[in-house]
């Protein structure tokens, strides 16, 4: 059944328009205004979305695991029942093709049953159990007990580049409702109707399992006000964020700016630097520079993983594989971007880098590109020039990428310990080429969440040992995953219990394992109960 889009606030399943003011999506590939107006939320509806939200954190918390397991598992059901209207209004609004639409909902749909599968299994609150020892001298040791519980309201921010699987359902959101967190999402305004029929679809699954439906909202808004709002809220206690660096840190300073400080969660982008070594690129150059342009172009290369920049040694072996990259570059079509925005940006990007004196343009995509279209770009510098203009470390969100050629292996090495935060490094070599640069990979461990070997950054497995991340700029916590189930600890604290009677405490804490999840007893990681 398709559902008629109505753009207004969903405040715990009713609908609220306070604002008299409106705006559309469109469609970034034809400029067309989309149907349906979206009212722009008030600080009013953020309030009332937050109120409650705390009304219901302490029933929410306290539901059971299977509760909250059984609710992530009907949030993939019905976003797989909305079926191809979801697709075709996530298509219209965002210029992603149906087939990168289609993988997106898998990996959507098949991270909320990872990490249902997860709370089920309870492991995921780290308990720790230390038992009572009345008869140690000179003091009697009491029984100590610690897991993690949920933090509180979470803002969830929806992200341009990955409208189902960062957004309305995406990881912070499916892993702020498993850990027992209400959430209120600010909706993307690029493609605020497919952030409403994901609302939608998670509306339902609450009220199919049962729950408050005060545990989700969702508010549009155009401008900053409704976000910072939320933000600034008192009741608020974390904020989940994918974007600009500059959005992240105006948001991650407006948190910290209140009486009482909250975490913000930013994962704001990153250049992610590739090293081609010269073992790598005598064996398969031509096959590397085919790879690169295919990562850069991935995506219309907006995704946080692109490969921005390329490192090398000065020998025939770069040359040639700049060269290869370039005919590569000349050969991609041009492709839409998200929005319009972003296009300009991107252009503005491509052209800060090439009015720098030293660099130059390699290969561009040889077809001219339309209205919201980007080329690929290959542009080349000099480590003299790189190093002497810090611009040049800077993300351009979309397909273009700077190679830039070292004289030998401590000028490469001098560049990578300048290098600002990362989400990921990529190394292209052989055995041989990581033993005779093992410096460089002792480097690249400051800089980075990820480190790649022979492959490329595009492309992020979720599963358990995903760590999404880095120093800053590029997140705000390098401690910190926003894919993959440890990205649970984000919006969970841990709290600490005293000598409490058995009954009285937290079913993961007490003396029989029901669940027969991992916890730590006496220093012992066991499955037994205590």
């Amino acid at each position: 059944m398709t559902l008629e889009l109505h753009g207004q606030q969903i405040i715990g399943g009713q609908t609220f328009a306070a604002s008299g003011q409106t705006f559309t999506a469109t469609n970034p590939a034809t400029g067309e205004a989309l149907p349906t107006a979206f009212h722009e939320g008030t600080a009013d509806e953020a309030d009332r979305a937050l109120q409650a939200a705390d009304r219901v954190f302490d029933a929410f918390r306290h539901s059971s695991a299977d509760q909250r397991a059984d609710l992530l598992d009907a949030i993939a059901d019905e976003i797989e029942a909305l079926g191809d209207q979801l697709l075709e209004r996530c298509n219209a609004e965002t210029g992603l093709p149906m087939g990168r639409q289609q993988a997106e909902r898998g990996r959507t749909v098949n991270q909320a049953r990872l990490f249902a599968t997860m709370i089920r299994d309870g492991s995921w609150v780290d308990a720790r159990i230390d038992r009572a020892n009345p008869d140690r001298e000179p003091m009697p040791k009491p029984d100590i007990r610690r897991m993690l519980i949920g933090i509180g309201p979470v803002a969830v921010f929806g992200a341009s580049n990955f409208p189902l699987a960062i957004s309305v359902a995406g990881t912070d959101t499916i892993c702020a409702l498993g850990a027992g967190c209400p959430v209120v999402v600010k909706a993307h305004p690029g493609h605020p109707g497919t952030c409403e029929l994901l609302a939608r679809a998670i509306g339902k699954a609450i009220e199919k399992v049962g729950l408050p439906a005060d545990v989700f909202s969702l508010v549009h808004g155009v401008g900053h006000e409704i976000g910072m709002a939320l933000v600034k809220h008192p009741l608020t206690k974390a904020v989940g964020f994918t974007g600009s660096l500059k959005a992240g840190r105006a948001l991650f300073d407006a948190a910290a700016a209140r009486p009482e400080p909250i975490p913000v969660y930013a994962e704001m982008g990153s250049a992610n630097p590739v090293f081609m070594l010269p073992g790598a690129l005598a064996e398969r150059g031509e096959q590397l520079a085919q790879g690169l342009i295919g990562s850069v172009t991935l995506g219309v290369g907006q995704f946080c993983t692109s490969p921005g920049l390329v490192f090398g040694l000065s020998d025939e072996t770069f040359s040639k594989f700049a060269f290869d990259a370039a005919k590569a570059a000349e050969a991609a079509a041009p492709a839409t971007m998200l929005h319009g925005g972003i296009h300009q940006s991107y252009c503005d990007g491509v052209k800060r880098l090439s009015s720098v004196d030293g660099v130059k343009q390699l290969g561009a995509s040889s077809d001219e590109p339309g209205q919201t279209q980007a080329a690929c770009v290959i542009l080349a510098t000099d480590a003299s020039t790189f190093e002497a203009n810090a611009g040049l470390n800077e993300e351009v969100f979309g397909p273009a990428s700077l190679l830039v050629e070292a004289q030998d292996a401590s000028e490469l090495e001098r560049i990578a310990s300048n290098l600002d935060g990362h989400l990921t490094a990529t190394i292209q070599g052989t055995p041989d080429d990581l033993r005779e640069h093992r410096q460089l990979v002792s480097i690249l461990e400051r800089k980075v969440g990820r480190l790649i070997f022979n492959g490329f950054p595009t492309g992020v497995e979720v599963c358990h040992a995903m760590h999404h991340g880095g120093p800053y700029p590029a997140t705000t916590d390098s401690h910190f995953t926003s894919i993959g189930t440890a990205s649970i600890a984000r919006f969970a604290r841990p709290i600490c219990y005293q000598d409490f009677p058995d009954d009285v405490l937290p079913e993961a804490l007490r003396n029989a394992n029901g669940r027969g999840s991992w916890r730590l007893i006496d220093g012992e990681l066991t499955k037994e109960d205590a």
